[in-house]
C-alpha cells in the first residue's frame, strides 16, 4: 500500500485539509479500486505505487478542485486516469532514451532461464495470453472488467465510482466482455463463438 502523506500548509499557512476533506482518509478508502484503474491503464503492476503517489499528491494539492465533495469517487477516478496517462507519457520518453542508449551500446546477452514444471509453464502461458488479451482491449473496457472481476463490484458500485448510470455500466460491461471473448478466441485461449 502506498504511503499517503499528510497535507502541508501552503504559503498562506492554510492547510488543504481545512477545506473540509480529510484526504488521507479518503485516499485510503478508495485506494484499492483506484489501484485497479491505474493497473488497467498501465498494465504494469510495478508502476502502480508510483502513480498512486502522484494521485495522492494531486488530490492534496487540488490543482483541479473538487466542486462537490459528495462526488469524490468520480473525481478521483478522473484524477487516476489523468495521472496514469501522464506516467505513460513520461515512461515513453524514458524508453526512447533507453532504446537510443541500447542501440549504441549492445550488451552481451546470456540465457539464464530455469526449467520449471510443465503445469506451471502451461498456467503461466495462459495467464500471459489473458493479460495480452486484456491489454489489447481499449483502456476503458479493461478497467471496467478489472473493477468488476477483481473487486467484485456491483453495477451500482461501478456507476457510483465511475460517475455514470447503472445502464451505462451494464452496456459498457456487455461490450467489454464481448471484446475480451473475441480477443481470447483470437489467441486460442477459448473457443470462438459460432
Amino acid at each position: 500500500m502506498a504511503m499517503i502523506r499528510t497535507p502541508q500548509p501552503d504559503r498562506r499557512g492554510e492547510s488543504h485539509a481545512a477545506a473540509g476533506i480529510d484526504w488521507p482518509a479518503v485516499l485510503a478508502e478508495h485506494d484499492r479500486w483506484l489501484r485497479t484503474i491505474v493497473y488497467a491503464r498501465l498494465g504494469e503492476p510495478e508502476s502502480v505505487n508510483e502513480v498512486m503517489q502522484e494521485v495522492a499528491m494531486a488530490a492534496v494539492r487540488q490543482r483541479a478542485p473538487l466542486a462537490d465533495p459528495s462526488k469524490v469517487a468520480p473525481w478521483l477516478y478522473r484524477l487516476a486516469v489523468t495521472q496514469s496517462l501522464l506516467y505513460r507519457r513520461r515512461l515513453g520518453r524514458r524508453r526512447k532514451l533507453t532504446d537510443r542508449y541500447a542501440q549504441r551500446h549492445q550488451p552481451v546477452e546470456s540465457d539464464n532461464r530455469e526449467i520449471d514444471p510443465l503445469g506451471w509453464l502451461l498456467a503461466e502461458e495462459r495467464r500471459v495470453l489473458i493479460r495480452r488479451a486484456v491489454a489489447e482491449l481499449p483502456k476503458r473496457d479493461a478497467e471496467i472488467l478489472l473493477l468488476k472481476y477483481t473487486e467484485n463490484w456491483t453495477y451500482r458500485q461501478l456507476a457510483e465510482h465511475l460517475g455514470t448510470s447503472d445502464s451505462a455500466v451494464e452496456a459498457r460491461l456487455h461490450r467489454a466482455r464481448r471484446k475480451l471473448r473475441r480477443a481470447l478466441a483470437a489467441l486460442e485461449v477459448v473457443e470462438a463463438e459460432t
